[in-house]
């Protein structure tokens, strides 16, 4: 069966097509127990819904429960006390909101199993990825719209490092073409003290956060061939990946804002990032197969790259950048060779906007036909 292509995502409000349940009733289910999901489910449990973590496993979620604390991925955060954690098989049934929190390449083995464990049919289903969806590269809204409907489905994007999340804050972009939804969901992260704007163009948002995680890492892999090196490889892959975006119809301005750029800085200025520490392995000589391993969690861009990249090279897109970094990452590209690609490549020129002829001529008349210039003093009753 072929994927779905990427539904563009429309710029007036999709019609409502559900109702959203009263504060009071709301339930929020987060499957997944890495660092992101975890500090997600906290930042719920404040905001007043009724929030349960589903972790991978029995044994996990046992250890979750007893601990109050995921030493694993967020040690030094408290779990509230009031944030059920339960293992994955417990089920969904109830949830209002049902929040992905898995790397966007395991979300084709996740979405089969979703009514299996009774999904509701108003349920939200909002994915964190920021990545695609295997095999043919495609946004998770998109995958997940063409299954649910587009006005049940929604995407979280923008800077939020997990710990700093849970303790400082941090700036996200609730995006979907429900109107409804996307308000609702910022009025949930409001209300937890985190800041999130509201956007109609989820397909951009996502697509944002992609070129985010590609260019993390690759500036991690160019960073010691010198500072230069590492900004051009990220600035041609937002080009590229912005180009795509128009492709597809997304608002390439979705690319500049939270979800893109201001995600950008957040993640090369941490130390601690796994797409930019993933890179710096590969300079290093590790392999794309070991990095994982050696970072302690998945990491989305090895996965993602090579899926973008073959999707907009499908797409008819020219990306010679990210089409390079997917090979450095299978190993078919040596170091040297992707550096001296990424100082080599001319983006494609500007698209030069040429005057109409007689420009100058136009203006000169119409500056002519003012009132000093016919003698008449200005009126400045206004």
């Amino acid at each position: 069966m072929t994927a779905p292509e990427p539904t563009p995502s429309p710029t007036v409000r999709a019609p409502r097509a559900r109702s959203l349940p009263t504060p009071g009733a709301r339930r929020a289910a987060v499957i997944g127990a890495g660092s992101f999901g975890t500090a997600l489910a906290v930042l719920l449990a404040r905001s007043g819904l009724r929030a349960t973590l589903l972790a991978r496993t029995g044994a996990q979620a046992e250890r979750l429960g007893r601990e109050r604390e995921n030493r694993e991925y967020l040690p030094g955060v408290q779990l509230p006390a009031q944030l059920r954690i339960e293992p994955a098989a417990s089920g969904i049934e109830r949830a209002d909101y049902v929040f992905l929190a898995v790397p966007s390449h395991g979300l084709s083995e996740l979405i089969p199993t979703l009514e299996v464990a009774g999904l509701g049919h108003r349920a939200a289903l909002v994915s964190l990825a920021k990545g695609v969806v295997p095999p043919r590269g495609l946004p998770p809204t998109s995958v997940l719209s063409e299954i649910f409907g587009a006005a049940r489905v929604a995407c979280v994007g923008g800077p939020a490092h997990a710990r700093e999340m849970v303790r400082e804050g941090a700036a996200l972009v609730a995006a979907s073409t429900d109107e409804d939804l996307a308000r609702s969901l910022a009025q949930v992260f409001t209300r937890a003290g985190v800041v999130c704007e509201q956007s109609d163009d989820p397909l951009g948002v996502e697509l944002a956060g992609a070129a985010k995680n590609a260019a993390a890492l690759a500036s991690g892999a160019t960073e010691a061939q010198g500072l230069n090196a590492a900004g051009a490889a990220a600035g041609h892959i937002f080009a590229e990946v912005w180009d795509y975006a128009q492709r597809l119809g997304a608002r390439p301005e979705s690319l500049i804002g939270l979800a893109g750029t201001g995600d950008l800085v957040a993640t090369a200025l941490a130390r601690e990032s796994r797409n930019r520490r993933a890179g710096e392995l590969l300079a290093a000589g590790v392999s794309a197969a070991e990095i994982p391993a050696r970072v302690g969690q998945a990491v989305e861009a090895l996965e993602s790259v090579p899926l973008l990249a073959r999707a907009i090279r499908t797409a008819g897109v020219e990306a010679p950048v990210t089409g390079a970094l997917g090979s450095l990452i299978a190993g078919e590209l040596p170091l040297d060779a992707w550096v001296a690609l990424v100082r080599a490549t001319v983006p494609p020129p500007a698209r030069w906007r040429r005057a109409r002829p007689g420009l100058w001529l136009r203006a000169w008349r119409a500056l002519s036909r003012a009132p000093r210039a016919r003698g008449r003093k200005p009126d400045r009753r206004r």
